[in-house]
């Protein structure tokens, strides 16, 4: 491989020739080659915007002249495209500041910014009033903000929509209740469904509410929180630039210290995610119980069918959408157990485990936003009901019995359960014959459809 070489102030080094990064970028890879996974696309575009929205600011505020900015702002904006996303190379498991993946950017940028005649240099320049203590905490709020903004909530959104839509379309549907697993009393699909709806609009509420905090940023606290080296105005004027990139209110954090040596609301949001797996675990299970079977389960509804589910059994087909959820879930969970553990991680004035949150709290937002829109298009918009097979054990089901307690006494109701389950018969039928209510009496209080509706029978 051809080579040239670069010098920082550890000395000289050997880097590609036709890399767009220098010295202290090929000191990062050489030094961490451990997962050879490099930080994600979306995160170092987020750099890239908080040094685009510097050169603005440096501008304005007198320090960095027309042509400097001029040509770090467009070098940035070719990164943000993802122009360049092969010249960020550096693995995840590097420096716990990211001060690599900072000096990354800095290099690269400084490298298409020369390219426009005029001499910009990384640290002087693209670094102008910023640390990588500042940069990178605000870096993870910015592109987790976008994420959620930009892909997750209109995936929760385009979810909900799909199951209210279901929801309105089954509201005649009356099927059996389970609890436990076991029987209940029944209950209309579209109030099962609503349920997941109802979940997934908290989870929205929850969410909304996260991003107030993650829109405090950190930058202006440049290296230990007191704002050394960052004129006055820049953090407000950074705030104000990346607003305008993104179209979020983002505002200065009311303590930079808290900025830089806390990860709050990264674990809150990671939290959240949480929160928000759960409740796509739960959405993908109940799925997979309604459609098993077909013929030895419960088989209620029937999954579109997407691909052969067995290299050895012909015809088997797998409910593979929500299994893809369930795993999608629970790797969430672990992702925000790491997260948990590396917010903890602030050691006087600066958190040390930055590329992790970061890494994993983006992994985490593209999981959720895809594994929203495949359940919603893949597995809720297409299932079909197995009418069939949901109104044949309502029929027998002996639980329906509890709405005649207030008639008859729990005792009583027990005892025709019991003797209707053992003798494997329709529940109303043994009614009639243990009971002084008369069939058409007995009709109206275990209508199951009436029994949704909840309230005392009558």
């Amino acid at each position: 491989m051809d080579t040239r070489t670069e010098r920082d102030s550890m000395g000289e080094l050997e880097v590609p020739a036709s890399a767009l990064y220098g010295a202290q970028t090929q000191r990062a890879i050489n030094n961490f080659p451990v997962s050879h996974t490099p930080m994600p696309a979306a995160f170092v575009h987020a750099v890239a915007r908080i040094k685009l929205a510097a050169a603005r600011a440096n501008l304005q505020l007198g320090l960095l002249d027309e042509a400097r900015s001029t040509a770090i702002q467009k070098a940035a904006q070719a990164v943000i495209d993802g122009g360049h996303d092969d010249q960020f190379p550096i693995d995840v498991f590097q420096t716990g500041s990211g001060t690599s993946t900072n000096m990354n950017v800095n290099e690269v940028l400084a490298t298409l910014a020369s390219q426009e005649g005029v001499e910009v240099t990384p640290n002087d320049h693209v670094n102008m009033g910023q640390s990588s203590n500042d940069v990178i905490p605000t870096a993870i709020h910015v592109s987790a903000a976008i994420a959620v903004n930009e892909s997750l909530r209109p995936a929760l959104e385009h979810l909900r929509d799909c199951i209210d839509r279901r929801a309105s379309e089954l509201k005649d549907v009356v099927k059996t209740g389970r609890t436990h697993l076991m029987d209940a009393m029944p209950l209309r699909m579209d109030q099962e469904l609503g349920a997941w709806s109802s979940q997934l609009g908290q989870a929205i509420e929850r969410f909304d509410s996260a991003m107030e905090r993650l829109c405090r940023l950190a930058q202006g606290g440049t290296a230990v929180g007191t704002g050394i080296n960052a004129p006055e105005g820049f953090a407000e004027q950074m705030a104000k630039e990346l607003s305008d990139q993104t179209g979020l209110e983002f505002a200065p954090n009311d303590s930079f210290f808290a900025s830089l040596s806390s990860q709050d609301a990264a674990v809150e949001l990671s939290g959240q995610l949480k929160g928000l797996a759960c409740v796509i675990m739960k959405i993908a299970n109940d799925l997979r119980w309604m459609n098993s079977g077909p013929l030895a389960g419960l088989g209620e509804i029937e999954l579109e069918a997407l691909q052969p589910g067995s290299s050895i059994m012909p015809g088997k087909v797998n409910p593979v959408i929500p299994e893809s959820a369930a795993q999608a879930s629970a790797q969430v969970i672990g992702l925000d157990a790491a997260i948990t553990v590396a917010g903890q991680s602030g050691n006087f004035q600066l958190n040390v485990m930055l590329p992790l949150v970061a890494t994993n709290l983006l992994t985490s937002i593209t999981l959720m936003s895809n594994t929203s829109r495949l359940l919603a298009d893949r597995a809720i918009a297409t299932f079909k009901v197995r009418e069939n097979n949901l109104q044949e054990p309502l029929a027998r089901n002996p639980i329906l019995v509890t709405a005649l307690n207030s008639v008859i006494g729990y005792n009583a109701a027990a005892a025709v359960a019991k003797k209707a389950y053992q003798a494997g018969r329709p529940i109303i039928d043994v009614a009639e014959e243990e009971t002084d209510l008369d069939r058409q009496t007995l009709e109206r209080l275990l209508d199951p459809k009436v029994l949704t509706q909840g309230g005392v029978p009558e």
